[in-house]
């Protein structure tokens, strides 16, 4: 188990990347208190904020701390816990990013790495697992979920949730960080592809379990990019008909991508659950019927094609039906940023 950590730098020491009129720096002069203020989601600031969250929760602390100051968490605390064992198919990164005065805390989890070969075989791991979990409707009060994102999520929990408690106290998500000024008030966990399975997966968990009803208590909305599903059609139906996951576990899809459809039907029943937004024609519109598995495999191979087919200006505009393409999270990025606001490089 790797922990490491990082502070974010104030407002004055962030600089624009060159000259403009008006420094981008920060992009919400008052992101905490939006993000507080949030009754209602999807809120276009929190989608946003986790979309950049869960976009450079590929790279390592110091940057995930760098762009959440720019986003407008100055001096935030940036915590890393992550533990890979390739032999037992477990590549796990969760970040835990704090607020100065200690109110918010978000959560966001790394999602699959394309060089990784190990994260692949992951999300192929599709074996269910039978898992107890407090929801009605549960065979004895089992469920079938997807095994490689279960062990996943359990394989970083007892330190996320350590840190989540010592943020419910007053104290730095840091182990041995001190007091920060306030407890935790709101909490918002998010991951892009494998993070987002491993985000809704850590939903469940913290709003089922009593022994962590606290921190579920805090938790306002859980919002994922490109997410996978995570469990078969009862699991799905179950959460659907609780109060929080039905309506708060938010699911982005960009485009054509293909990875919300999977695991595909030859590896068993599996059903999204939670209201899903798709991007079409320039906009975020909410689906009427959240995406089917793929059941065709050899859809596959041509998503993959038209992640090359962007790369030759002839063929970037062949009418592929899944796309690895529309899968990189920087399309979920640049399409969830609110009009007239800035990037997280100031522009």
């Amino acid at each position: 188990m790797q922990v490491t950590h990082a502070v974010g730098p104030t407002f004055a020491q962030l600089r624009p990347l060159k000259p403009v009129p008006t420094p981008g720096f920060p992009v919400y002069g008052d992101l905490v208190e939006r993000l507080l203020a949030a009754q209602r989601h999807p809120d276009d600031t929190a989608a946003h904020v986790a979309a950049v969250c869960s976009g450079y929760a590929y790279a390592e602390e110091e940057t995930v701390a760098m762009m959440m100051a720019r986003l407008g968490l100055e001096k935030n605390r940036c915590l890393e816990v992550s533990l890979s064992i390739d032999a037992m198919f477990i590549s796990s990164t969760a970040y835990l990013v704090q607020s100065a005065d200690g109110r918010l805390v978000l959560l966001a989890y790394r999602g699959t790495e394309p060089a990784n070969f190990i994260n692949w075989l992951l999300d192929l791991d599709v074996n269910p697992e039978r898992v107890a979990v407090q929801l009605p409707a549960g065979a004895g009060g089992e469920f079938r979920i997807h095994g490689g994102f279960y062990r996943n999520a359990l394989a970083t929990r007892v330190e996320v949730v350590e840190a989540l408690q010592r943020a419910l106290g007053g104290q730095s998500v840091i182990p041995g960080g001190g007091p920060v000024p306030n407890p935790m008030e709101a909490l918002y966990v998010a991951g892009h592809s494998l993070g987002g399975a491993m985000a809704a997966l850590m939903a469940v968990m913290l709003v089922t379990d009593p022994a962590y009803a606290r921190i579920g208590a805090a938790l306002r909305a859980v919002y994922t990019f490109g997410q996978p599903m995570v469990g078969d059609p009862a699991f799905a139906r179950a959460c659907a008909d609780h109060p929080f996951l039905g309506r708060n576990v938010i699911r982005y899809v960009y485009q054509h991508d293909v990875v919300p459809e999977l695991p595909p039907t030859a590896s068993g029943d599996f059903a999204h659950f939670g209201p899903e937004l798709r991007f079409r024609d320039g906009a975020w519109k909410e689906s009427g019927t959240p995406t089917k598995q793929l059941n065709n495999l050899l859809e596959l191979p041509g998503a993959a094609a038209a992640f090359v087919a962007h790369q030759i200006r002839w063929f970037r505009k062949l009418p592929f039906q899944h796309s690895i393409y529309d899968h990189l999270p920087r399309q979920y990025l640049s399409a969830l940023k609110p009009p007239h606001v800035s990037s997280e490089f100031g522009e």
